[in-house]
């Protein structure tokens, strides 16, 4: 293996360390100390993983918001459960055939009953046409029959006992060819849907690693190069979804945050490394040593990595903010998958190049390698660039226009929830909207939890009376209104039919008034009673409304975070406008995309989806944290770049388009890798995950080539000088990103040997004036 720090380098590098940034000499270490390095992080993963699967995710229960959580909690407390309930078709396919006149149906109910009696610890509560009162359990047409059961044993292992159920089904099935017998329930799509989540995941683990090999391949041209931003976003997700283990003993960690880690992961990761090992391999382009280049890209790179981490990082942190359970799992496990991957570009990255040295440019691929090898400026961009400089009231205008265009179909946008949030190809999907067509019934009612004391006495029992009472056929509560004690008398539970279908605005009306009016007239009359409302139709309209309420305050300390932190990189308070501004503008855009694909329709035999006229209430906030933290990514870069020029003394014009051209193969390369690890969630199975994977990959390609080519030179051209403005108030700032000018500098030794550059060529990130520096390529390039 190539030694790339000779001696001589190792103390090139420590003798530069005073004053120096902080990437800078944590770069600098860790090539130092390489292999310790190394041996950690790989002790790191590795305990991460068998510690991960020692514990194993012990999620706590995740509760809806609102007030349907509070039931859910008052319910939970008091270890009530419902046991799942199961329904079993038996359906004719001869025409003419009924429960009535076929034998053969009759026969195959019973087989089913049966079947079902000899499970007593998998089934319970078994109802039949042969039971007392059954008649309701065969179809208006007679064509079809149904064996109804609750799944017995611990509510938590419903999901694995229901398997012994629709085996016994199964073998009923067998014997009986000319019928349909068929399971469907809650556990047994609840089974299906994990099963399927499952499968999902390690499609898209499967998927999204050799794409992203054979992209970074096409980057840079050489096999092991193409590896290390594998093998750090690879080593990030492991950790990060092993380390989730711990954080599940005391937060809701739901089943898909495994898979937003994994998404997330993957990309900054591989945008990290992209960013970094690009400038080294620039540096070295341009005559420097590895020790140099690895030095100046820490200084530059690293600190970009470090404020486009802390943006992302920030704009997680706003699901916290909206109280929901879900959310709360989601932000923990995604800001430690991007955390993660910071500290192993700083420290990882630096240490497994320093290893490797010319090695990583070995096995270079035939008629590709040596054109890749050296970083140029894209002159196709510059080209652009000058044109969008020279006009940019024209090409920005056009450009807003579009956008704005693409952006409106987002008004009409609604937020609601499928039924089943299944594929219609799978079996329980089917059977299930058979059991609907041939038994048509009201939705499941409205649940009132009640606690207090008394609750069997008169008073108590008077209110619901008075509530029974209200109950009217075309009213918003319909009847039956039953009531029940559980927990030994500790609660009561009141069960109140509302109008409409579950999911439309009637049922909202209905559950507003049974809240606002009817509840608070009978049982909130008895003093020392509490109640809540729960349900499908309850969690469903909490779920939305706290969405909301809370979306304006997500957005406000997102974006006024954000503006904090990129105003004390750049040192400046319109750069930060202009680049928030962008960010919400491809949101919006994405947002309209997604509501004309998923809302309205279009392309469903290309996506393979069916929809169900509305995007799912979580993900709108979600998709905008994640992009307005990943839209900073290119902004922070592409910015830096561009302030490097500016601080050589280009002018503002200038300035934009040698840094946009410089920096655009690594984020064209970036986005293009981005695009393709979103793509890979729109081919998973879900309606929700396929909308998270369109609309992320089609944001990030709407920033790299609209916001990045044409929005953002405009506005900084009709800006022009104005962009750097800082208040005097606003002086006390510490130094822009890689600015070091108010530092002393430590001199190298006469001894060591230097590369000299031009003089012609500008010291870039270093005031002009300052005589100090004796040559520019012993300091680091500023970002």
């Amino acid at each position: 293996m190539v030694n790339v720090l000779r001696p001589a380098d190792h103390t090139d590098l420590r003798d530069r360390q005073g004053g120096r940034p902080v990437v800078e000499k944590i770069a600098c270490w860790s090539a130092r100390h390489r292999k310790a390095v190394v041996a950690c992080w790989l002790l790191f993963v590795a305990l991460a993983f068998v510690g991960g699967k020692m514990l194993g995710t012990q999620s706590r229960p995740q509760f809806d918001p609102g007030q349907a959580g509070q039931a859910e909690q008052v319910l939970y407390g008091l270890g009530v459960t419902t046991p799942p309930s199961e329904s079993v078709l038996i359906q004719a396919r001869t025409p003419g055939a009924t429960f009535k006149n076929d034998a053969s149906m009759r026969e195959a109910t019973q087989a089913v009953v049966t079947a079902l009696q000899r499970l007593p610890g998998a089934a319970e509560d078994i109802a039949s046409p042969f039971s007392p009162g059954g008649r309701s359990l065969v179809s208006a047409n007679g064509r079809s029959a149904l064996v109804t059961f609750r799944v017995a044993g611990p509510h938590a292992s419903a999901d694995t006992t229901v398997g012994r159920d629709m085996a016994a089904v199964a073998a009923v099935q067998a014997r009986y060819p000319r019928l349909t017998v068929a399971e469907a329930g809650d556990a047994s799509t609840d089974a299906a849907s994990n099963a399927l989540l499952d499968q999902d995941f390690r499609k898209a683990e499967g998927t999204s690693v050799p794409i992203t090999l054979v992209l970074l391949v096409t980057v840079f041209g050489a096999l092991i190069a193409a590896g290390i931003p594998v093998v750090l976003a690879g080593a990030a997700v492991t950790a990060s979804i092993s380390l989730l283990a711990i954080p599940s003993r005391w937060l809701p960690i739901g089943q898909g945050t495994a898979e937003v880690v994994l998404l997330l992961g993957m990309a900054v990761g591989i945008d990290y490394s992209l960013f970094y090992l690009r400038r080294e391999r620039e540096e070295r382009a341009a005559g420097r040593s590895f020790a140099e280049a690895l030095r100046i890209a820490g200084a530059t790179s690293g600190k970009a990595i470090v404020i486009s981490g802390l943006t992302v990082m920030i704009s997680l942190a706003g699901l916290f903010l909206t109280g929901i359970d879900e959310f709360t799992g989601m932000a923990f496990g995604t800001i430690t998958v991007v955390g993660v991957a910071v500290i192993g570009s700083l420290t990882l990255l630096p240490a497994v190049l320093a290893m490797l040295g010319e090695w990583a440019d070995r096995c270079r691929i035939p008629f590709l390698g040596r054109r890749r090898t050296a970083a140029r400026p894209s002159r196709l961009w510059a080209g652009l660039i000058r044109r969008v400089v020279r006009q940019p009231v024209a090409w920005g205008g056009a450009a807003l226009l579009a956008l704005l265009a693409l952006a409106s179909p987002a008004l009409g946008m609604r937020i609601g929830n499928p039924v089943i949030d299944l594929p219609k190809n799978l079996a329980v999907v089917q059977t299930l909207d058979r059991i609907n067509a041939e038994f048509p019934g009201r939705p499941a009612p409205a649940q009132v939890v009640v606690t207090g004391e008394h609750l069997a006495g008169p008073a108590v029992l008077h209110a619901l009376a008075e509530l029974a009472h209200r109950a009217t056929a075309a009213g918003p509560i319909g009847k039956p209104v039953t009531a029940a004690l559980v927990a030994a008398g500790r609660a009561l539970v009141v069960n109140v039919p509302l109008a409409g279908n579950g999911s439309d605005a009637a049922s909202n009306a209905a559950l507003l008034a049974l809240r606002d009016r009817v509840l608070p007239a009978t049982l909130g009359t008895v003093k020392g009673l509490s109640y809540a409302v729960t349900g499908n139709t309850a969690s469903n309209y909490d779920w939305s409304a706290t969405v909301h309420a809370r979306t304006p305050l997500v957005l406000a300390v997102v974006c006024l975070l954000a503006f904090g932190v990129m105003m004390a990189a750049f040192r400046s308070i319109l750069l930060p406008v202009i680049s928030i501004g962008l960010n919400l503008l491809s949101v919006a855009a994405s947002y309209g995309l997604i509501t004309l694909i998923f809302q309205d329709g279009h392309l469903e035999g290309l996506l393979s989806f069916t929809s169900y006229g509305a995007i799912a209430d979580w993900v709108p906030l979600f998709m905008f944290v994640l992009l307005f933290g990943l839209s900073m990514d290119y902004h922070v870069f592409i910015l830096s770049r561009i302030r490097e020029r500016r601080m050589a003394g280009a002018s503002t014009r200038d300035a934009l388009a040698g840094g946009i051209a410089s920096s655009a193969g690594v984020v064209t390369s970036a986005a293009v890798i981005m695009v393709a690890v979103f793509s890979i969630f729109a081919t998973l199975s879900f309606v929700d995950v396929k909308t998270l994977g369109v609309g992320l990959a089609f944001a990030v390609l709407i920033d790299a080539t609209v916001v990045r080519g044409i929005l953002m030179p405009a506005a900084m051209a009709m800006l022009g000088e104005r962009c750097w403005y800082l208040p005097r108030r606003l002086a006390w700032l510490p130094a822009r990103i890689g600015e070091p000018a108010a530092q002393p500098r430590i001199r190298e030794p006469a001894a060591q040997p230097r590369i000299r550059e031009p003089a012609a060529q500008p010291r870039i990130g270093e005031p002009a004036a300052q005589p100090r520096i004796r040559e520019p390529v012993a300091e680091p390039t500023a970002v």
